[in-house]
């Protein structure tokens, strides 16, 4: 008996200890401000994980990677590491990249995992609060895996901007890496002949990961064989071209990333022709709302594209939160979107000249029919357009970061999507990465409306900074991104993205023992 009763202990006591690591570890989904539950405490992530992937193939594209962690986000007194290393790519034993004999392109069936030619870590951080750069010119230049633990894992963010100066392409891409998941949602994607959309698939881990792709499209899922089963070996990247999926093309769709055995991280590159292109991050998780913050002023072409993937239909109102308010476009004031199938409505220059964000309800407030969205954004006219995409996002919650800023091109855009729900929110510009003072600055959001400024820049700043917006508590919840503009000759070259909550911090329940269980 007393061997059975402390071994029933000493399970116990094991199983709170692995709990409790899980907890600080992973962070809970939604990303909304979160406060501690009863007798439980906010305490700052133990480690992060972020993922990039191949910034282009362009023999003109330069790419720049800024990484940064905010100052006292992480436990006092700890130290920490944050840094990239180059991952493997996929290669078919004759040797042609990316392209498999087997299901959807993965690394099996003839293919093998090519560790890099170069491992030497990528923007390694060595203090918080100043943000450290690298850049490349290659057109090989390999996805990187990246991790951060103790000080330097809660808020770590890295930005990846990539200037192509020609061709199909042509424009500035942005990506703020990602954190690695088992499911993915791209609204927005498409097979066009003028398109060119690959899914970039990283494996962070040291066992092979498994993934489906599923492209939606308006008449419901689209069925290839060649989505299914996509092998992604451990520390590499699997780039898949979304039109080999499909027998005709697409002009909208939806892609769902799946990973059943493992996990990814996972971004899909868009080139247009025409229009230039930039990384189309994924949406929020599924939910009956949707914001979609930081439309700029100047947008020439708006294309909402939008998917309900369960089994009810979703009726949305569509609303544009302008600097003065919440407003019903005229002809675009409600959008239906059938269970399965993905929807695009054309929103041309909806914003007329003043910067705005898009907020999406159900019609019914009763209605609980989830949905996934995107917007795609243009600027200029002509042969002198360049896109970007802006997914629904979550809220900014208790922080979030935008790394690099340049000393000109940037605007920060904030929004308090619910009316009468105004918002106070501290926007902090950081030292620069080749110096500077650090600068704060306070903001009121009205709520139901857009605020778009020139955020602030350091004091002496010398290469590029971070932004952090931190709303104040008591307030009304608050969505917020970043545009990043700079012209190419005449081409109004800029990538957006957005700034959802950093899950810098979890919340770890107060635990003690309790021996009555093993009690009759």
């Amino acid at each position: 008996m007393k061997r059975t009763l402390m071994s029933l202990i000493g399970a116990a006591v094991a199983l709170a200890a692995v709990t409790g690591v899980a907890t600080v570890a992973a962070p809970a989904p939604g990303g909304a401000a979160q406060t501690a539950a009863p007798g439980g405490s906010r305490l700052p992530v133990q480690r992060s994980a972020l993922l990039c992937p191949p910034p282009t193939s362009s023999a003109v594209g330069e790419t720049t990677y800024t990484a940064f962690v905010p100052p006292g986000a992480g436990a006092a007194g700890k130290k920490g590491t944050a840094q990239l290393v180059p991952a493997g790519s996929v290669k078919e034993s004759g040797g042609k990249d990316g392209k498999g004999k087997g299901k959807g392109g993965g690394a099996g069936d003839g293919q093998q995992a090519v560790a890099p030619g170069d491992t030497k870590p990528v923007a390694p951080l060595t203090e918080a609060g100043k943000p450290v750069t690298a850049s490349t010119d290659s057109g090989g230049a390999p996805a990187l895996v990246g991790a951060a633990d103790g000080a330097f894992a809660p808020g770590w963010t890295v930005q990846q901007t990539t200037s192509v100066a020609a061709g199909a392409g042509r424009g500035l891409l942005g990506l703020s890496c990602v954190a690695p998941d088992t499911t993915f949602w791209f609204p927005g994607v498409s097979t066009d002949k003028d398109r060119q959309d690959y899914v970039h698939l990283t494996n962070p881990d040291s066992t092979p990961a498994v993934v489906d792709l599923e492209l939606h499209g308006k008449d419901g899922a689209l069925r290839a064989a060649a989505g299914e089963n996509i092998s992604v070996p451990p520390h590499a990247t699997v780039p898949v071209l979304l039109s080999t999926l499909t027998g005709a093309p697409v002009t909208d769709a939806t892609l769902n990333v799946i990973a059943r055995e493992g996990r990814v991280g996972a971004a899909v590159q868009a080139v247009d022709a025409k229009l230039g292109g930039d990384w189309l991050p994924a949406a929020a998780d599924p939910a009956p709302s949707a914001v979609l913050p930081g439309i700029p002023a100047d947008a020439t072409s708006v294309r909402l594209v939008a998917l309900a993937p369960g089994d009810a239909d979703a009726d949305l109102k569509v609303q544009l939160a302008t600097p003065t308010g919440l407003i019903a476009p005229a002809g675009v004031e409600t959008l239906h979107v059938k269970s399965g199938m993905t929807t695009a409505m054309d929103l041309k220059d909806i914003t007329k000249g003043e910067a705005a964000s898009l907020v999406l309800t159900p019609t019914d407030s009763g209605s609980k029919a989830p949905v996934v969205a995107a917007l795609r954004v243009t600027r200029g006219t002509g042969d002198k357009q360049e896109t970007a995409f802006i997914p629904a996002t979550r809220p900014v919650g208790e922080r979030a970061t935008a790394a690099d800023n340049r000393d000109k091109g940037s605007t920060l855009t904030l929004v308090a999507p619910e009316k009468g729900k105004d918002a106070k929110v501290k926007v902090t510009a950081s030292a620069g990465s080749g110096g500077g003072t650090p600068v704060s600055k306070t903001y009121t959001v009205k709520g139901g409306a857009t605020l778009a400024v020139e955020p602030p820049r350091p004091q002496g700043l010398k290469g590029s900074y971070a932004l952090t917006v931190e709303p104040e508590p008591g307030g009304g919840p608050v969505y917020a991104a970043r545009m990043l503009a700079q012209p190419q000759g005449g081409i109004p070259a800029f990538t957006i993205q957005t700034l959802p909550d950093d899950r810098g911090s979890v919340t770890v329940p107060t635990a003690r023992q309790d021996l009555s269980l093993l009690t009759d």
